[in-house]
């Protein structure tokens, strides 16, 4: 059956501890998370843009930006689980229907026709061609995958840089492992050579869920491999889900630190 809707979740909230309120920080003379949500909305494909958050003030404001809301719990540990907690509200939203109105059967084919874009809060220079993209990829697949996520190719100067999250791919394009270390290892060459052995690709924090997929996370076992990375794809992969990936040109900046906020309003005076 295949999927056949699509709806981008934003998950957001106040209490960032590197840099808190900083979906809140003016880039451009705009709050960063309505640059996200803006540019969200400018993708072809899906069918609704929702945020994702605890806080009623950000819910506030997104609603004056034009935006649909759902209300979290605070305790969520990571975007993925913060969209998990709500999957089926999101999945009903690109439907435009009621989750209570499902009997099993309904809420089954349901999640399973529909994919889940998560779209972090803190990447103001999304392009919203890659979330249209992601959207195609889970129409268009024969068969359809669990996750699908960006990758682009990494310079050489960046490839051992530990902020940069890097995937490791199969031949087919599976992302077989994720790490903030180079890999592949390229055993007795320079590390500063490793780059004429091998392709490195770096990861683009974006996630594409089939529906069904992403209601099981809170069922997911706890993974040791995401705990040490503190990479929450790493759990995905420990429970032994399939990533997909498809190849974009750049990465886009997520706003972590302060150095990055000062990235960022140079990119938007820039632009």
């Amino acid at each position: 059956m295949g999927v056949q809707r699509s709806v981008v979740a934003v998950p957001a909230r106040l209490e960032s501890s590197r840099l808190p309120n900083k979906v809140l920080a003016d880039i451009g003379g705009m709050p960063m998370l309505q640059r996200v949500l803006e540019r969200c909305s400018q993708a072809h494909g899906p069918n609704a843009v929702v945020l994702c958050t605890d806080s009623d003030r950000l819910k506030e404001m997104a609603e004056d930006w034009g935006f649909s809301v759902l209300m979290t719990s605070a305790s969520c540990n990571s975007g993925s689980e913060r969209i998990a907690s709500v999957a089926d509200h999101l999945v009903a939203m690109a439907w435009d229907e009621q989750a209570d109105g499902w009997d099993q059967q309904q809420q089954q084919q349901r999640l399973a026709m529909t994919a889940v874009i998560n779209v972090q809060g803190d990447q103001p220079f999304l392009d919203p061609a890659v979330v249209t993209t992601m959207a195609m990829e889970f129409e268009q697949r024969e068969i359809v995958p669990a996750v699908i996520t960006p990758v682009y190719r990494l310079k050489p100067e960046t490839i051992h840089n530990p902020n940069v999250v890097k995937t490791l791919l199969a031949i087919d394009g599976r992302a077989l492992y994720f790490s903030r270390s180079a890999i592949p290892h390229v055993r007795d060459v320079d590390p500063l050579d490793w780059h004429r052995h091998a392709t490195y690709w770096g990861h683009v924090g974006m996630y594409g869920f089939r529906g069904d997929v992403l209601a099981c996370w809170s069922g997911m076992p706890p993974s040791p491999l995401e705990a040490l990375e503190r990479l929450e794809q790493l759990r995905l992969i420990e429970a032994g889900h399939t990533i997909s990936t498809f190849a974009v040109e750049g990465t886009s900046l997520s706003v972590d630190t302060v150095e990055q906020l000062e990235e960022a309003r140079e990119c938007a005076l820039k632009s």
